[in-house]
Parts: C-alpha cells; sequence; structure tokens
C-alpha cells in the first residue's frame, strides 16, 4: 500500500509518472530522480523506463526491487512504471499484460512523436492495449482520441523539447472530445526536473485553461488513489 500524501498547496497536484532514469537511457539513479523530484515540491512520480522485449524483464525486476525498499515515510511515493517504447505495434498488448502481471503500476506507451521515427498505428495499437498513458501522440487522430476517452488512458502533455511540438493538436482535440489529459515532463536528466509551475505554464501555452488543469487534477488524483495513494 502506497502511503504518501498525494496533494501539496490548495488545488495544486504535484506529480509526475513519465520519468527516466539508468535502468534505460537516464543519466541518473532511481534514487536521486526521486530526490531531484521531492526537492522540486512534488509528492509523487513514477519512474517509467523504456523498455521492449530485450530488457522488459530486467527493469522491471530492478523498479519493482527499488520501489519496494522507498521508505514509507518518504515525503515523495514513487510508483513503479515502465514506457514501452518503439516497439512493432503488435507487441504492446502482450507486454503490456506482461507488465501488469508482474506488478508494474503504470504503463505508458511511447506514441506517434513528431522528433523521432515512430511505426505507424504505434498510438493505435497501443490504445487497444492494457496502459495508463499514451505519451507525446504527436498526430493523433480523432479515431484514436475517442479511443482514449472510451478506455479512460491519458493524453500527454508534455514539456520535453521535440516532442511537445504536438501539445497544441493533442490539447484541443483532447479537450474538443472529452479525453483525459495528463502533464508530464518525460525527464531523462536533471536540466528536465522542472516545477509543476513548470507543467502548468507549458499547459496554458498550449491552450489549455485553469479550469482544464483543475480536471486533469481531479482525473490524476482519482488514478493515484486507485493505485493505492492517498490523494
Amino acid at each position: 500500500m502506497l502511503d504518501a500524501n498525494c496533494g501539496h498547496a490548495a488545488g495544486a497536484q504535484m506529480y509526475n509518472l513519465h520519468c527516466h532514469s539508468l535502468l534505460s537511457d537516464g543519466c541518473l539513479l532511481p534514487t536521486e530522480v526521486a530526490m531531484r523530484y521531492a526537492s522540486a515540491g512534488f509528492k509523487a512520480i513514477a519512474i517509467t523506463d523504456h523498455v521492449d522485449y530485450s530488457n522488459i524483464k530486467a527493469v522491471i525486476s530492478a523498479i519493482l526491487n527499488f520501489t519496494r525498499h522507498w521508505p514509507k515515510n518518504s515525503p515523495i511515493q514513487v510508483l513503479p512504471g515502465i514506457e514501452l517504447t518503439h516497439l512493432p505495434p503488435h507487441q504492446f498488448r502482450p507486454l503490456a499484460r506482461y507488465a501488469r502481471k508482474k506488478g508494474i503500476m503504470v504503463i505508458v506507451a511511447h506514441g506517434e512523436s513528431p522528433a523521432e521515427p515512430v511505426v505507424k498505428d504505434t498510438n493505435h495499437m497501443a490504445l487497444l492495449a492494457d496502459i495508463d498513458i499514451l505519451a507525446h501522440p504527436g498526430n493523433i487522430s480523432e479515431a484514436d482520441v475517442k479511443l482514449a476517452r472510451d478506455k479512460g488512458i491519458f493524453l500527454e502533455i508534455t514539456t520535453r523539447r521535440g516532442h511537445r511540438a504536438g501539445n497544441y493538436h493533442v490539447a484541443h482535440l483532447a479537450m474538443r472530445l472529452g479525453a483525459k489529459l495528463i502533464l508530464g515532463t518525460d525527464s531523462h536528466a536533471p536540466e528536465d526536473i522542472i516545477t509543476y509551475d513548470g507543467m502548468r505554464r507549458n499547459a496554458v501555452k498550449n491552450g489549455i485553461t485553469s479550469q482544464q488543469i483543475e480536471i486533469i487534477t481531479r482525473d490524476v488524483k482519482e488514478f493515484l488513489r486507485g493505485k493505492g495513494a492517498k490523494c
């Protein structure tokens, strides 16, 4: 059971559910990732390192071992996660199923970012799998936004350079069609770890209203409670 408090100041939700460590292509130990986010005022994060068939067993084992040993009285709670990355689209479903069975709480899928050569239909096939967040989905279609809405999957508004070029499209389509949004940093290095106010400013710059940010806050709180967090 996770027992850290996910709240912060009134109306704020200090979370980031898309973080990388040196277990994949980040440059910090999971401990340092957590401590740097705690120092920035965050109350909940997920370590979501990149996986495919080559490393999923090792990374899941390492992340679960880390989170099981994270102090219960820490000011920040750390959820075990993964990011299914650059997969052949038919592999999302079996790998998500495997991760969930092993105890992974937050499953992110690497969407069709405008910054990288991602296989066509990745967004759609990822949404058909048991994922929680579709990261940086780029020029996502209306049909796939509706699929995300119907399955309750979050679409990410990211602060990460390159990936964030798709934010405006994702934000406006999601708001128009009623899909859930989530704010994330996709952090890999210390300079990627910004304050939550910075994440909010990025959202506002992409047309997300203060009222919509409160809805995002509510939806993420509900998600975290479902994972055993006291928010």
